[in-house]
């Protein structure tokens, strides 16, 4: 994975609500329970730029067909405006 953050940006404290039996079971796991969330924050950050990426590429794609729709074909309004 592409690393898309500063990885030597100073590390700072930060208060999370999580479900105790969950952080009991995850600290028996790993010594660097930190590290661990770090590493998921980092993904789920990067699957959501990538989505929003993907959302507005789709956007722009409707758009540009709706466009190329019109040029050819007019606009559906025309035919009944009163204007």
């Amino acid at each position: 994975m592409k690393v898309t953050y500063d990885i030597d940006a100073r590390k700072r404290p930060v208060n999370l609500t999580l479900n105790e039996d969950l952080v009991v079971q995850a600290r028996a796991l790993t010594e660097n329970l930190s590290g661990v969330v770090e590493a998921l924050l980092a993904g789920y950050v990067q699957q959501e730029h990538q989505a929003r990426l993907a959302k507005a590429k789709a956007v722009d794609t409707t758009v540009d067909m709706w466009n190329d729709f019109n040029a050819k074909h007019g606009s559906f309004a025309d035919e009944y405006s009163t204007l």
